[in-house]
């Protein structure tokens, strides 16, 4: 009897167990998990999102108060989510979360921040008197969709894969430190110069500089303001030249005029001469 009675105990408890863990699980199911994936649900409805990491004292405090609340988001018609920033760096980067815990409310793709008071009741006041339209919503350039806060997300996933190469360098492959920062240096380098060259390229693609067409005939060459006055000094010169030239020209055709008029001279005085001789 004891047997049979101890028998019956134990079956109990398991049935009692294996009732109570799906009905766990069913309130844990209440708060969405919200990754880099499937972010973009925050857009469309009313949702309340809590930014959190597992090693702060402050969120593990929160997470009974929200996991109540999170029991009433259908009959408020709120979607309750919680983010893991360490799992999740590049939603840390496109919300710009700073202090943790970090609570957001959204309407329809508008985001504001809560700051109000961390307790179950007063979050389901903050959506059933809707407290949330005298908070000004986040600006739209600094909103998680705009172009700013995807670059922002981008930087933040990438110092997290640099920080896992860091220690994959330096924990399975037994690299140094200071060997592994030289891998990045020049890793940074390389992709600099590639970089360098790219845009070299797009920019000779897009403005090509201007080729000189070779001239068919020569043609005088236009001289600046500054050269004038040489140019002027060299034409006078040159008409100098010019006018000595044919000064020097017409003496010589006058000598040459006169040289035979001399000669019939001397002829006509040196007839004379013998004449008078005679």
């Amino acid at each position: 009897m004891a047997r049979s009675r101890s028998l019956m105990v134990s079956l109990a408890v398991l049935v009692l167990l294996l009732w109570s863990a799906p009905w766990t699980h069913g309130r844990r199911s209440n708060v969405r998990v919200i990754t880099d994936e499937n972010w973009r649900e925050l857009l469309e409805g009313d949702w309340m999102i809590e930014f959190y990491a597992p090693w702060c004292p402050a969120c593990q405090n929160l997470q009974p108060e929200w996991e109540s609340f999170a029991e009433w988001g259908e009959d408020l018609e709120v979607n309750v989510a919680k983010v893991d920033v360490t799992e999740q760096p590049g939603l840390s980067g496109r919300f710009i979360i700073t202090a943790l815990p970090t609570i957001y409310h959204c309407k329809d793709g508008e985001f504001r921040r809560y700051q109000g008071p961390r307790t179950k009741k007063d979050f389901i006041n903050f959506i059933s008197d809707k407290e949330w339209k005298s908070i000004e919503p986040v600006s739209s350039w600094f909103g998680p969709g705009s172009v700013l806060m995807s670059s922002m997300s981008a930087l933040f996933q990438l110092s997290m894969w640099i920080r896992t190469c860091h220690n994959y360098f330096i924990e399975d492959l037994g690299l140094p430190v200071w060997g592994s920062y030289a891998v990045f240096g020049l890793v940074t380098l390389i992709s600099g110069l590639l970089l360098g060259l790219c845009m070299i390229f797009l920019a000779d693609c897009l403005c090509p500089s201007k080729r000189r067409r070779p001239q068919p005939y020569p043609s005088k060459k236009i001289l600046p303001e500054s050269s004038q006055p040489l140019k002027k000094v060299e034409e006078e010169q040159e008409a100098d030249e010019g006018d000595i030239s044919e000064e020097e020209a017409e003496s010589k055709e006058g000598t040459s005029k006169d040289l035979p008029q001399n000669a019939i001279r001397q002829r006509s005085l040196g007839q004379s001469l013998a004449t008078d001789k005679s």
